[in-house]
């Protein structure tokens, strides 16, 4: 399974594995993301299997999340469409399949 897909300063696509980073999903690219699918914060506790408040805290900033709680969330979201990529020199975006 593929952690999240890394595009190099070169422009060339790999996969990254299960531990090459440890955090991927900052309480800003939850709230991005969920704004992506057009969720709320109940509906991605729903997709996740998380509770809401978790959600809250995170993006809020007022507490770290767990590393499986962080895998439920982003499992959600690419259940939901959401492709995390890391870009070599900006970090880590979010984009959504062509629908065309």
């Amino acid at each position: 399974m593929t952690y999240m897909t890394y595009i190099n300063q070169y422009g060339w696509f790999d996969d990254m594995g299960q531990g090459a980073k440890e955090t991927i999903l900052t309480p800003a690219l939850c709230r991005a993301a969920r704004g992506l699918l057009d969720w709320t914060q109940l509906d991605l506790a729903d997709q996740a299997a998380v509770s809401r408040s978790t959600i809250r805290d995170y993006e809020g900033r007022h507490h770290e999340i767990h590393r499986a709680t962080e895998a439920q969330l982003r499992m959600a979201f690419e259940k939901g469409g959401v492709a995390f990529v890391e870009v070599e020199g900006v970090g880590t975006c979010l984009c959504l399949p062509s629908t065309e």
